[in-house]
């Protein structure tokens, strides 16, 4: 089960609902990954809405270790994630809203494709 009010969201791959949230922990490895020095600018390396595939995996395996999953980069870009490439980028995207919020405007991430 999810809960929203400690900045879950949901990953579903092939019909399992996996929890992913972004920890202090979890951020700092963002930060780590994406070469920026604070979480303003992570926040900002999100707004600018040029994620790469890369990305995507980063972002989803960082919040799925920070709600407990032992799970390398490498196994998530194997996933058979529903929705395909769009159903793992809204993941990504909804995982990145419920951490920096949907008010903020520097950190707000981008909106994911139509």
């Amino acid at each position: 089960m999810v809960n929203r009010h400690r900045g879950e969201t949901a990953l579903m791959v092939a019909g399992e609902t996996l929890p992913m949230r972004l920890t202090l922990g979890a951020l700092a490895e963002l930060e780590h990954a994406f070469a920026v020095d604070s979480l303003p600018a992570l926040g900002e390396r999100f707004v600018e809405g040029r994620l790469s595939a890369r990305d995507i995996i980063r972002i989803i395996a960082a919040g799925l270790r920070g709600a407990g999953r032992a799970i390398r980069d490498e196994d998530v870009a194997e996933l058979s994630f529903d929705g395909g490439l769009s159903g793992a980028i809204k993941a990504a995207i909804a995982l990145l809203e419920a951490t920096f919020g949907e008010g903020g405007d520097a950190a707000r991430p981008p909106q994911p494709p139509a």
